[in-house]
């Protein structure tokens, strides 16, 4: 069965990443917003920012890695829907193969194509003066971080893909998700925001997250950042893993 079942998975995963790679647009569109963010911040806001760093952009680049995957995942909700409504699930169903292969192909499809974006954005950000002396086993730990939180939002990505009722209503969720991070310790540090909205900030996944990558990559001490950044990640990861998949077995019974 799990040998079925990896089978399946990678032969509809090189679908999807066909599908992908014939519209290299979409990983385009995905970086841009990120980028065009990054470069309006460094080069026109970051000026009259005071982070207490030497450079904005080394500041700056982890919570524009978060802003890049919540742009990305809301094209696996758009693609998820397009499926849903095109009948094409009806006929896999049709055929001897297992039923979570598809879903896992478009989770997984997901996770590479945001993985690209973040390799694009990081290397404009290199290019703009980003440096870290961070060494191999840190930058791991941001990339094992990355994924988590990808894998997580793309499984959150799947519940409006599976039931909304139209294409802007599938990728619309991802909004609020990209916005998220301008409300934590992102753009500016939040002892300098007013009371509730900081204390909103300092207390939601985002600035935890963000807070793990930029120790890693300055080589500080991560403290307790890292673990509470991983219970965010993990924990999202298990509510909406355990709600979508309920949701696609209603769907396809």
């Amino acid at each position: 069965m799990t040998k079925h079942f990896l089978g399946d998975t990678a032969v509809l995963l090189g679908r999807s990443l066909t599908h992908v790679t014939r519209s290299v647009d979409t990983i385009i569109t995905t970086a841009i917003t990120p980028i065009a963010m990054m470069l309006l911040f460094v080069y026109v806001l970051g000026g009259a920012i005071n982070t207490g760093t030497d450079s904005y952009v080394n500041y700056l680049l982890p919570g524009i890695l978060l802003i890049t995957v919540a742009s990305g995942i809301a094209y696996t909700a758009f693609r998820l829907f397009l499926d849903m409504k095109s009948g094409i699930f009806e006929r896999f169903q049709s055929m001897p193969i297992a039923r979570s292969s598809v879903l896992w192909a478009h989770v997984l499809t997901s996770l590479v194509a945001n993985l690209v974006s973040l390799v694009v954005v990081v290397g404009v950000a290199l290019l703009m003066g980003f440096r870290s002396g961070a060494g191999v086993l840190a930058w791991l730990a941001v990339a094992g971080i990355l994924i988590l939180f990808t894998l997580a939002l793309t499984w959150l990505a799947v519940i409006p893909g599976l039931t909304a009722k139209s294409v802007d209503g599938a990728s619309g969720f991802s909004y609020p998700l990209i916005f998220l991070p301008f409300i934590s310790s992102a753009f500016v540090p939040t002892d300098t925001m007013p009371g509730p909205v900081r204390a909103f900030a300092e207390h939601q996944p985002v600035t935890a997250i963000v807070n793990a990558i930029r120790n890693l990559f300055t080589q500080q001490p991560v403290g307790t950042d890292i673990w509470i950044a991983l219970a965010w990640c993990v924990g999202i990861l298990i509510v909406t893993y355990v709600s979508a998949t309920a949701i696609y077995r209603r769907k396809i019974s």
